[in-house]
């Protein structure tokens, strides 16, 4: 088994000085920004063309190759390499989104075009999120890797936050061609910072030409089945995607339009979320190391969870706002610590496949819970629905603190 040297080199400049990271940061935050505005573009241009039922199948279509194809993507992407799977999906992402604005800027495709371009881009996800979550180890030394994940965070939640108005300000000026062009362009802009990218190679990677990508699926899971922390830690994510998707995502649609809150509720509670989470991730990126990591995971999703729980019975915009960034911060801190554990507990060279594993909770069966959420709320209300999510999200929470690999679980200083 092959891992980067146990030891930081301590002459490495730190993650937010790095050249090699700020590269894959740029070109993260660049393609970041590219989804935000082309699933913005994607909705509007379906919803003008079609009814809100094929709007939504438009919007679905790129789920379901996302799902299925995910663990393979990550067996890909570890065979492969990550940086050259990274540059070949936005280089596909780039040529597509600037083809579907030209057809647009030429004609009037329909419905089919949008869906298939949506079925293009879940395909190119299943292999492009593994493949960004294995690029860290191979750019950046072990006791950096926490700093990298909280500036990982910061783009991410950069990306959400502008991304949409850049997208809207592109459809209003020039319409749903401009919004995907301007998308396409951001995708392109990825390429020349990937490209500079000069990654560690792995001893495996000259081992590996007689191998199937199935094989090493295969291995990847027995791998992840066999590691102490690794293992358990799958099934704390998981846990804790199960219980945060169905309230956040749905729940807080029927309680915003229960109370009165309307659409713009909807967005304050968010935009709660979204500073919580993004101070969590700053504090990570300025820290760059939390002492006693595994404890601490375990019990900011405790809280998190009650946190969540709470949000059913506030009454008031203002006081639910607060308490979505509480839920933010302390749900972004547990997910940043969980990631960076991966990063760090984990062989790189099996680092694609298992972080496939771990988006699969969130990207392919967490979804799966939000038609059981719309269904219980139908008939319970929305208070029980989100105590019995938040109590699987503590559950995650708890089983972190029992499993002595993941209590005892520390980030590298």
């Amino acid at each position: 088994m092959t891992t980067l040297a146990s030891t930081p080199d301590t002459t490495a400049a730190p993650a937010h000085r790095s050249p090699q990271v700020l590269r894959w940061l740029g070109a993260y935050t660049a393609s970041t920004l590219g989804d935000s505005v082309f699933y913005l573009a994607l909705s509007w241009t379906a919803v003008s063309s079609g009814t809100p039922a094929q709007a939504g199948l438009v919007m679905a279509v790129s789920a379901v190759p996302r799902a299925l194809l995910l663990l393979v993507g990550g067996a890909i992407a570890d065979r492969l390499g990550p940086r050259r799977v990274v540059i070949a999906s936005d280089t596909v992402r780039a040529l597509v989104v600037l083809g579907l604005a030209a057809t647009l800027f030429l004609a009037s495709p329909g419905l089919w075009a949008l869906a298939a371009v949506a079925l293009v881009f879940g395909v190119v996800d299943a292999v492009f999120l593994p493949a960004v979550g294995a690029l860290p180890p191979r750019i950046a030394e072990r006791d950096q890797l926490a700093r990298v994940q909280g500036m990982r965070g910061l783009s991410y939640r950069l990306g959400a936050v502008l991304g949409a108005p850049l997208g809207g300000l592109a459809v209003a000026l020039g319409g749903s061609a401009t919004a995907f062009g301007v998308a396409g362009i951001l995708f392109a802009l990825s390429l020349p910072l990937l490209g500079a990218l000069k990654l560690r190679p792995l001893p495996q990677e000259d081992e590996a030409s007689d191998r199937t990508a199935l094989r090493d699926l295969a291995d990847g899971l027995r791998y992840l089945r066999g590691h102490k922390a690794l293992g358990p830690l799958m099934i704390v994510v998981l846990l804790a995607d199960l219980g945060f998707a169905g309230p956040l995502n749905v729940g807080l649609a029927v309680l915003s339009d229960q109370r009165g809150w309307g659409a713009s509720g909807i967005g304050w509670v968010l935009a709660g979320f979204g500073i919580g989470a993004g101070g969590a991730s700053l504090l990570l990126t300025v820290k760059g190391c939390i002492p006693r990591a595994g404890v601490v995971m375990g019990w900011t999703m405790v809280l998190g969870a009650v946190s969540i729980g709470a949000l059913a019975y506030v009454p008031q915009l203002p006081l639910a706002a607060l308490v979505a960034v509480s839920i933010g911060l302390l749900a972004g801190l547990s997910g940043a610590l969980c990631n960076a554990l991966v990063q760090t507990e984990c062989d790189p060279a099996y680092l694609g496949r298992v972080s496939a594993v771990s988006s699969l909770g969130s990207l392919g069966i967490a979804p799966l819970s939000f038609p059981v959420t719309g269904a219980a709320i139908g008939l319970w209300g929305p208070g029980p629905v989100f105590v019995v999510s938040a109590a699987v999200c503590a559950l995650s929470g708890v089983y972190a603190l029992v499993v002595p690999a993941l209590r005892r679980a520390e980030l590298p200083r």
